[in-house]
């Protein structure tokens, strides 16, 4: 199980006590899992070391992200922007514990799981809880970003109906994935101990979270290129260099994977997404490089503009095929129905070349020895999206003057920690 909109809906409060029920769902942007928070004794290590009021709002604040956070896959875009939000209250207050002059790094151990298969991870690291808080942002932002371009108001199977608004949130939330991933890979995995992030599951691989990062960069792109096939005033070198930037992206992602474990569900099930997205990107880059060549006067131009549409047509073939295995690949997915672009390649596609070669296969008897029947490489562009710049808040202010040192205190407060204590017994 690794795909956020394919997880068991849950019918408890909580997910206590009751069984779950796999749902199939579709998937528009690939989300590979959402690790939630679980309840961590935090009272507990600092106390006597930090004041009552900081342990307080501390626990408190990531008491409400555990809450929110349970419920989190059957919820919509507004419950999805409350978690959001809550985990922006809590990371500057939890940041207070990465202080070096504060000793406090290694204090609590902070436990946190996978919410298909809660799968748990526990480690005593702040720069991990932290590390934790911002992927979890970038998550929730991929997951939100599939919920805006699957309403669930939608027909299983029919044609997804997203408003040009609706799809330019769409861009900025993937935007702002990519800096989150970006941000934690380089940025806060620096500051977690070697010996810490050995205990760290496969699916937190660098190169796992740089592939997650690039591959909502092209997605942005997909958004990008399916609203300029719908524009009169895109010409073709517009959608041509957009489709190029696409399989550029799914490249490099896939690129990202290759000195990673991918053994496990969520590796497969990544890997086999963007080995299907590029294959669609190339199809479709073949396609209008292939109309752009045609644009030339001479015989050369006109066969190398059927070849690309050849290709066109054989790489749609295969990407329907690597759809169909990513689909399949647990967790099982909705084989989703042709959007943004795609809405209308998978007719366009082969019916063009067809005609093509009809007017121009007399060409290929007269150049039967010549290299202008290899399929030409795509052009290469520079790739104009990058992560949105993202950087961690500033600690708390409820920190100030916090050294780590023993906290002395009265009677009565000693007195009412103990009571605190019995309570959670």
């Amino acid at each position: 199980m690794g795909c956020g909109p394919s997880i068991p809906e849950k019918y408890s409060i909580r997910g206590k006590g009751r069984k779950r029920r796999s749902i199939i769902h579709e998937v528009a942007v690939f989300v590979p899992t959402i690790r939630i928070p679980v309840a961590s004794d935090i009272a507990h290590p600092l106390r006597g070391i930090v004041f009552k009021d900081l342990v307080d709002r501390l626990s408190t604040l990531r008491a409400h992200v555990v809450a929110l956070a349970e419920e989190i896959y059957s919820a919509d875009v507004s419950a999805v922007q409350e978690l959001q939000h809550a985990l922006e209250e809590y990371l500057p207050v939890v940041l207070g514990l990465t202080m070096k002059e504060s000793r406090l790094e290694s204090s609590v151990q902070f436990r946190w799981k996978t919410l298909d298969d809660d799968q748990e991870c526990c480690l005593a690291s702040a720069w991990y809880e932290v590390f934790s808080v911002v992927h979890m942002m970038a998550m929730l932002a991929l997951f939100e970003a599939n919920l805006l371009l699957i309403p669930k108001n939608s027909q299983v199977g029919g044609e997804r109906k997203v408003s040009e608004d609706a799809k330019k949130d769409v861009v900025d939330s993937l935007l702002r994935a990519s800096g989150c991933l970006d941000y934690s890979v380089h940025r806060i995995l620096a500051q977690i101990p070697a010996q810490v992030k050995k205990s760290f599951p496969s699916y937190l691989q660098e190169g796992m979270l740089e592939a997650i990062s690039i591959q909502a960069l092209a997605q942005c792109v997909e958004i990008q290129l399916g609203l300029a096939s719908e524009c009169e005033k895109a010409t073709l070198s517009v959608k041509r260099r957009l489709a190029c930037e696409q399989v550029s992206y799914f490249s490099q992602a896939h690129y990202c994977l290759s000195g990673c474990d991918t053994s496990d569900s969520y590796g497969k099930k990544l890997l086999l997404f963007l080995k299907w997205k590029c294959m669609e990107a190339k199809a479709v880059a073949y396609y209008y490089h292939g109309l752009v060549l045609d644009k030339g006067g001479e015989p050369a131009n006109h066969i190398s503009a059927v070849c690309c549409l050849s290709a066109a047509d054989d790489i749609l073939s295969d990407s329907k095929r690597a759809c169909l295995s990513f689909c399949l690949a647990n967790p099982v997915t909705r084989v989703p129905p042709p959007w943004g672009v795609m809405k209308n390649m998978h007719k366009k596609i082969p019916d063009v070349a067809y005609k093509k070669f009809q007017v121009y296969g007399h060409l290929f008897e007269q150049n039967k020895n010549s290299t202008l029947q290899s399929v030409p490489d795509l052009p290469e562009f520079a790739l104009s999206l990058r992560p949105e710049g993202y950087e961690l808040p500033s600690t708390d202010s409820i920190w100030e003057n916090v050294n780590g040192q023993p906290q002395i205190q009265s009677l009565k407060e000693h007195l009412n920690d103990g009571e605190d204590e019995v309570d959670l017994k």
